[in-house]
């Protein structure tokens, strides 16, 4: 037997989510219609699982998720939203949601669902678990792309004078440019690289091999 809380605004989804925990032997402490409620009473009911709309109507379903985490880490989240878009899954893992069932699921997928999140597995909506493996393999092994491919050849062109030590005047002179277009593409570049100023922008390019005069 589970101790799950259910947490949905539809009377007739909740009550429904209800009956088939109970009649699968699993215990209902506690249900809530919106986040406020599913928060005043998650303390005292102490959940072992709780099943949790994505879509309430005063909280969302990965704030509530974060606020009952950060109260109990014990606790497991099963999501069971009508949704299945790719931002609302991720989302909802990253705020640390153990599972999550889109709505047409069945009655026995969400009964299996809540026994093996209460034994610590992840659970997923066939089709969903490829998705999230996929963006934390990709997140753990970090960007794959080169910040230098958001600039455009004019700037990593005088990106690469201005980290030899050309002046905007000489960097100007060369590249029959003026002194304005010059500082613009400077400023473009250091807003694509999250960067400050120009010292920050030289010591980048010479970190990046781009020191050497293109002439």
């Amino acid at each position: 037997m589970v101790r799950v809380m259910v947490v949905d605004d539809h009377p007739m989804w909740r009550d429904a989510v209800e009956r088939d925990l109970q009649a699968a032997g699993h215990e209902v402490v506690a249900v809530a219609s919106n986040g406020r409620e599913a928060m005043a009473r998650f303390p005292a009911a102490a959940p072992q699982v709780v099943v949790l709309d994505l879509q309430l109507p005063d909280h969302s379903g990965v704030q509530v998720t974060s606020m009952m985490l950060e109260h109990d880490p014990t606790a497991r989240v099963l999501i069971l939203s009508a949704s299945g878009e790719q931002a609302d899954v991720l989302e909802a893992i990253k705020a640390g949601a153990t599972g999550y069932l889109v709505k047409s699921a069945s009655s026995a997928e969400l009964i299996d669902a809540v026994t093996r999140v209460a034994d610590g597995d992840t659970v997923f909506t066939p089709g969903l678990a490829g998705l999230v493996l996929g963006e934390f393999r990709r997140i753990a092994d970090g960007p794959a792309d080169d910040p230098r491919d958001q600039l455009t050849e004019r700037e990593t062109e005088i990106l690469k004078m201005v980290a030899t030590g050309m002046s905007y005047k000489q960097i100007a002179a060369r590249l029959v440019l003026s002194h304005r277009t010059v500082q613009n593409h400077v400023q473009n570049t250091l807003r694509k690289l999250q960067m400050n100023n120009r010292v920050q922008l030289t010591r980048w390019a010479i970190e990046h091999g781009l020191d050497e005069d293109p002439a």
